[in-house]
């Protein structure tokens, strides 16, 4: 990782502290500089140099319609280093061990998601677009590391069983689907007015979508559990904002799509347990996501995945 002086255009940050921040499962890393006037966060993506233009990209969409996405300093494109607006440290996550700001964060965080739809510009234009096909090989992933032993006809019945139902999620309207919008990646601004309230991390994955797929990521959250009460009031919330939406066909998606992240998490969970030793993921979450990928295949829809599921990869 460069040091602060690597810099020449930004003279106060030549002598700045540099402090590491907290990782997770990606492989960049981050870090805080204090300068004598301003902090800044540098985001170290050299073991993933191809996220750098679309979190670049990402970010100024988000800015330019009206949401808060970090401002870009200074880059190192020989080194896939850049200089960000610094956010702070109150993400969602943290400020939800106190119980009672849970309605307040997942409201604020449910109204950026319907700002976000309401916006048929969204999505840059081309961005690549979260098809079924790419929907199914993110989650061969789960058979690689889940179950490794299955035969590859049960292999085929397994993407069979995906390809029947994948594209009747995809009968909702689409938008820009930022794919890791969870608590973790949120961060509160309380000097800012409105949905700006809310920092948006974590975007350079983003694609264009189904809109059902960011609420599930923040609504059955992998790592943490959200009160059934409370998921069922935002969706009614997100459902008010868009009453021509058909609430059999949303509902639909919504299960396909939370069966299709679930085993997508799942099997990066055992790939971080099995082949770098990340074991955290896999003992405290894995259980969670779990149950959640039970309840999303009991609608009636994902009857061939459920059955493949409980014959070789789920024990209830």
């Amino acid at each position: 990782m460069a040091e602060p002086s690597a810099f020449p255009g930004f003279a106060q940050w030549k002598t700045a502290a540099c402090e590491p921040l907290t990782g997770d499962a990606s492989v960049r890393k981050y870090f805080r500089l204090r300068g004598e006037q301003q902090t800044a966060i540098l985001m170290d993506a050299s073991q993933v140099p191809d996220s750098v233009a679309p979190f670049i990209r990402i970010a100024s969409q988000l800015r330019k319609i009206g949401l808060s996405a970090p401002k870009l300093y200074l880059q190192d494109k020989a080194k896939s280093l850049l200089l960000l607006e610094d956010f702070g440290d109150d993400t969602f996550a943290k400020l939800l061990k106190q119980p009672e700001s849970a309605e307040k964060l997942f409201t604020l965080a449910t109204d950026v998601l319907i700002a976000l739809h309401r916006q048929p510009q969204a999505a840059p234009e081309k961005l690549r677009a979260y098809h079924p096909e790419k929907m199914l090989e993110d989650i061969e992933l789960f058979v690689q590391w889940r179950t490794p032993n299955v035969t590859a006809l049960e292999k085929e019945d397994f993407r069979a069983a995906w390809r029947a139902v994948l594209p009747q999620a995809h009968h909702v309207p689409s938008s820009l689907l930022l794919r890791d919008y969870h608590v973790a990646n949120l961060m509160l601004l309380p000097d800012r007015d409105g949905i700006r309230q809310v920092g948006l991390l974590d975007f350079q994955d983003a694609y264009r979508g189904p809109v059902t797929y960011d609420l599930v990521s923040l609504l059955e959250d992998a790592r943490r559990d959200v009160p059934e009460a409370l998921q069922k009031k935002l969706l009614v919330r997100y459902l008010a904002a868009f009453p021509a939406l058909d609430r059999e066909i949303f509902e639909t998606s919504l299960a396909i799509l939370a069966a299709q992240r679930h085993t997508r998490v799942l099997g990066i969970f055992e790939r971080l347990a099995r082949h770098e030793g990340k074991l955290d993921y896999r003992r405290l979450h894995s259980p969670r996501v779990e149950r959640l990928l039970q309840k999303a295949l009991r609608h009636p829809m994902l009857a061939d995945v459920k059955n493949w599921m409980d014959r070789h990869a789920i024990t209830e």
